[in-house]
């Protein structure tokens, strides 16, 4: 394969608008999640249609990515880097002038369609801008760090517009920072697959039926459990496809995805690295900001401004991770990362329902410390491990994978989590001698106690509320308590498989 590139004159200022359009798409979800009070309130939107105007991103980002990656290989990056920024814009803005929840719900979705395509060019324009590769491992690092931080600061930004502007703030917010990292198109030359193959159509219809299934058995599992009939049919259903997907692209003689990639332990263990790592995370924020809000009583903002920190220390970790891997290897920093990321949540297990912000954010420095050590060299290891011309494919697998881990992180310690909630709840005397309305209620979510609380006189109101946080902190330490042992056996994987330097792709 032949790839069209030439070297770019000035690429720290394409790795400056990059780093823009990744953080674009990494604040829109923790913007959007602040603003579904107000949202609900406008439209009179039920918790089912709230939870899908999250969704419907989440769902066209992870089924899209793998597809718009092999489509950025094959008709251009910079070109498909600026139809997904566009697309991304368009829908921004007609989600802050949607009139009804269905035409916000579709607006996320389009949204999602347009990260799906932006995030995956962005790392391959990176992997054919840097040949050399101890820049390239600097500029993944920085992309790793800004996209990280962008997890962080995306409740700010949320809660300082939400503060003095309306709901659709946070969608009109986009539309100028779009217009900026456009600007990049300037700077950025064009890198594509001369000699791509012709399509795969098989592969894409299998991938992203496979992935949609998948992905929404995840998302039910976690809303209604995992003996949810539902869950179980999507994810049986999406695991047949993807294992059709599989064999179809073993045989085919121009694979949207070569599996030959995976015969690379350095595609392979790092891959694995970021799935544990994300899963890792994705629990973390699941939890911690409820602990923060629910159980602590601090404000959105200031549960967000107690996480702001963390993502900081993951974006400087990330730079400083960028320049131990090649000096020492890629093995050690990559797993020892996920063992410390295991670590804080062990750490954040002996949580209480009153334990000081001092105390709790060692823990989260630990996570952030670890996912940072890991996360940029387990992106440089995956993208040095195939060729520049499949550079798109990669960096959408790697995208998608980590998606994957924090709905699987979100879905599976959550459901652990609430499994003890309930049955913290039912042993609650207070709670059982309540009407049956509201014993359901404060079965539901901790929010929805406390809510309930309200209704009753204030010694039943205080036993309800001090209850239900205990019930919660318990499922919450129980859940990553089980979390911290499955990273930690993932790390000793990781540094079992994963070379110490990256092994050159086979063209």
């Amino acid at each position: 394969m032949m790839e069209e590139t030439k070297r770019v004159s000035r690429p720290w200022v394409v790795v400056a608008f990059l780093s823009l359009a990744v953080l674009i798409t990494a604040i829109d979800d923790g913007v959007l999640n602040l603003a579904l009070p107000a949202i609900s309130n406008e439209f009179q939107a039920s918790t089912g249609e709230l939870q899908w105007a999250i969704n419907a991103y989440l769902l066209s980002f992870a089924t899209l990515l793998l597809t718009m990656g092999a489509l950025g290989d094959r008709f251009g990056r910079k070109r498909m880097l600026s139809v997904g920024l566009t697309l991304f814009a368009l829908s921004s803005l007609a989600a802050a002038l949607s009139t009804s929840m269905g035409m916000l719900i579709a607006c996320r979705a389009l949204m999602g369609v347009g990260a799906a395509i932006v995030l995956p060019q962005t790392l391959s324009i990176i992997r054919a801008t840097f040949t050399d590769p101890k820049e390239r491992v600097q500029a993944i690092g920085i992309w790793a760090g800004i996209y990280g931080l962008g997890y962080g600061i995306g409740p700010v930004v949320g809660g300082a517009l939400l503060e003095y502007f309306e709901w659709y703030s946070v969608f009109l917010i986009n539309i100028p920072l779009v217009i900026i990292a456009l600007q990049g198109q300037f700077f950025i030359r064009e890198s594509r697959d001369r000699d791509a193959p012709r399509l795969d159509p098989p592969g894409v219809i299998l991938s992203i039926t496979g992935l949609f299934s998948l992905v929404y058995g995840i998302i039910k599992a976690g809303e209604k459990g995992w003996t949810e009939e539902s869950a179980i049919i999507s994810l049986t259903t999406g695991a047949i496809i993807l294992a059709v997907f599989v064999w179809w692209e073993i045989r085919s003689d121009h694979p949207i995805l070569p599996m030959r990639f995976f015969r690379n332990m350095s595609f392979t263990g790092a891959d694995m690295a970021m799935v544990i790592g994300s899963f890792s995370t994705g629990a973390l924020l699941f939890f911690i900001s409820q602990y923060f809000q629910s159980v602590q009583g601090y404000s959105p903002l200031g549960a967000a401004l107690r996480i702001l920190p963390t993502a900081v220390l993951l974006m400087v970790t990330s730079l400083i991770a960028s320049q131990i891997s090649r000096a020492i290897g890629f093995k050690l920093p990559i797993s020892l990362g996920i063992f410390l990321g295991g670590l804080g949540l062990l750490y954040l297990s002996f949580l209480t329902v009153n334990t000081s912000y001092i105390v709790t954010v060692g823990g989260l420095a630990l996570i952030a410390i670890g996912f940072g050590l890991a996360w940029g060299p387990a992106t440089d290891s995956v993208m040095g491990s195939v060729p520049e011309s499949k550079a798109g494919v990669a960096s959408a697998v790697d995208n998608a994978l980590q998606v994957l881990g924090t709905a699987l992180g979100i879905a599976v310690l959550g459901a652990i989590m609430n499994a003890i909630y309930l049955e913290r709840i039912d042993n609650l005397n207070v709670v059982a001698s309540l009407p049956d309305w509201a014993h359901e209620s404060i079965r539901s979510s901790i929010q929805a106690a406390h809510i309930v609380a309200g209704q009753f006189p204030q010694d039943i109101s205080q036993q309800i509320v001090s209850g239900s946080r205990e019930a919660f902190v318990s499922g919450m330490r129980e859940a990553m308590f089980i979390g911290a042992i499955v990273i930690a056996v993932a790390s000793v994987v990781v540094f079992r498989i994963l070379p110490t330097r990256i092994r050159p792709p086979q063209e």
